[in-house]
């Protein structure tokens, strides 16, 4: 249970894997503009309380494993995500500015799958199982 986050009426445990693509996949995220996405990535699960577990920004595309509170919605999450860091990146480094001149660095869609340590066929089986329990008094219905 120490593992879980909680909310003031929300025990949780949330993790998704997301992945987005740059642009036309423009290898463009090397170098100093890799780390201050990386950067501005961090800031903002920060501002938006998400937790990153893990990371990699590749040169035209990023995975992440992060937690999203079940107060925020995953697209809005990957919303903020890709808004800011699209903006800032462009704001900040010309070469990018003259490559996506439309103001758009990343492709619109992005990729997410659920992450947890149970498996469905687990969750069938524990379903499956929820029966009420026998009533144990003579009360009888006629």
């Amino acid at each position: 249970m120490e593992a879980y986050k909680r909310g003031s009426h929300t025990i949780w445990d949330c993790k998704y894997h997301l992945v987005w693509v740059t642009k036309y996949r423009y290898a463009v995220l090397g170098g100093d503009v890799g780390n201050r996405c990386r950067e501005l990535l961090r800031e903002t699960a920060r501002a938006h309380d998400l937790v990153i577990h893990a990371g990699s920004v590749n040169r035209d595309h990023v995975h992440m494993l992060v937690s999203i509170p079940p107060s925020l919605s995953v697209s809005r999450a990957v919303q903020h995500l890709k808004g800011r860091s699209s903006h800032k990146l462009l704001s900040e480094f010309g070469i990018l500015r003259k490559r996506y001149w439309g103001q758009h660095l990343w492709a619109r869609g992005y990729w997410v799958a659920t992450s947890g340590n149970v498996t469905d066929e687990i969750w069938v089986e524990y379903i499956k199982n929820q029966t009420p329990p026998e009533p144990d008094d003579n009360f009888n219905v006629t």
